[in-house]
């Protein structure tokens, strides 16, 4: 019995031990000086929801030309990295032998085609002599097949001039794209085949291009969304170092299939590329602005401190701060979306080190707003 007494009596003086410490404790912090902080004022605005990801810079098109014909090369008329035109002349290959296998081809046709009109004016005189009896049925019959076999030598022919003035046309290379032309990789004197195996010039579009990203499969569902709305999807294309805007565009399309060892899908967005800032084959940081809410709360994302898995800010009310909970949602540009707080709660910026909660606080600048588009404004 003395002993539950005894146990009794120490627990009521660590009780009153424990209220004695945080009554003194708060009595300090009552007559501590006050923590002088910045501040920052929630505001209801807009931001983006974007989706990061890294991108490569792909041409919409890309030629590597290869000879058609086998020759001798004539004449280089690229300047290496010079821009062309759609036609400009690239490359043009000795046609003579081309040339006069043409020749041939087009004297057999006259030949034939002579041949063709003389059988006709054969049968015109055998239908006229049968129409008055002079020669039997079987001369006419014979002469209309004869007549239907020019017809198709000349056809023949006619096929093979054809032909020929396609190797003489392949000769001479032109650009069959507007775009920049890369190092050159032939010159005069140069024998090529027409196996392929020689790339004779490559020309790559530069206006319009494209970057190629990945969309995690968890995202696509809001990407699908507002592409069946027929909305537009801009992207930014940034540097390496996801700190520099290079070029601005918009979301073409997507893929069509997810890529099971990633989890990923392709996207491709197209760029206008004026001041050819992208170069085909870079890789870039992407952002795509799938979505913009609408009248949330903001607030700098430099305000919003953790407790293990919790998020909380100090309100300052009176010169006061106050630990409120809060959710945070998105995130753009140092401001962050968060549930918990209105618009117009003033929040500490600044001596987090220091602040517990009531404690109380000088503000040594003018609140700091966020703007409707999600800036700060001082």
């Amino acid at each position: 019995m003395l002993l539950v007494l005894i146990l009794a009596l120490v627990l009521f003086l660590l009780i009153r031990h424990h209220e004695d410490a945080e009554k003194a404790a708060a009595a300090a912090r009552a007559g501590a000086a006050p923590i002088t902080v910045t501040s920052a004022t929630a505001q209801k605005g807009n931001i983006g929801v974007y989706l990061d990801a890294i991108g490569t810079v792909t041409p919409v098109y890309s030629d590597s030309v290869t000879s058609q014909v086998n020759g001798l090369v004539d004449n280089v008329h690229y300047q290496e990295g010079q821009l062309v035109h759609k036609g400009d002349p690239l490359v043009d290959i000795d046609s003579r032998p081309y040339r006069a296998t043409l020749l041939q081809a087009q004297g057999a046709l006259e030949r034939d085609q002579n041949l063709l009109a003389q059988a006709q004016m054969d049968l015109d005189r055998y239908q006229n002599a049968w129409a008055r009896n002079a020669v039997a049925k079987q001369i006419v019959d014979d002469q209309a097949k004869l007549v239907l076999q020019d017809e198709g030598t000349v056809k023949n022919d006619e096929g093979t001039v054809q032909y020929d003035q396609v190797q003489v046309d392949f000769c001479h290379i032109t650009a069959t794209i507007d775009g920049r032309v890369g190092l050159r990789l032939i010159d005069p004197g140069n024998v090529v085949q027409s196996s392929g195996a020689t790339t004779l010039v490559v020309v790559t579009q530069l206006q319009p291009i494209t970057v190629i990203f990945t969309i995690p499969e968890d995202s696509l569902g809001p990407v699908q969304s507002r592409l069946a709305k027929k909305a537009t999807l801009a992207v930014d294309a940034f540097d390496r170092a996801a700190q520099t805007k290079i070029a601005s565009g918009r979301l073409l399309t997507i893929d069509n299939q997810i890529d099971t060892t990633t989890g990923t899908v392709k996207g491709r967005s197209v760029f206008d590329n004026k001041n050819n800032a992208l170069f085909p084959n870079e890789f870039v940081n992407t952002r795509l602005l799938v979505n913009t809410l609408q009248g949330v709360t903001l607030i700098p994302s430099s305000t919003i401190q953790q407790n293990g898995q919790a998020s909380f800010v100090y309100v300052i009310q009176d010169n006061v701060a106050y630990m409120r909970s809060l959710k945070p949602g998105v995130t753009d540009g140092g401001m962050t979306q968060v549930d918990g707080i209105n618009p117009g709660d003033v929040v500490a910026n600044s001596s987090f080190d220091k602040l517990q909660d009531k404690s109380k606080v000088t503000i040594s600048n003018q609140p700091s707003a966020v703007s409707a588009n999600g800036s700060d404004t001082q």
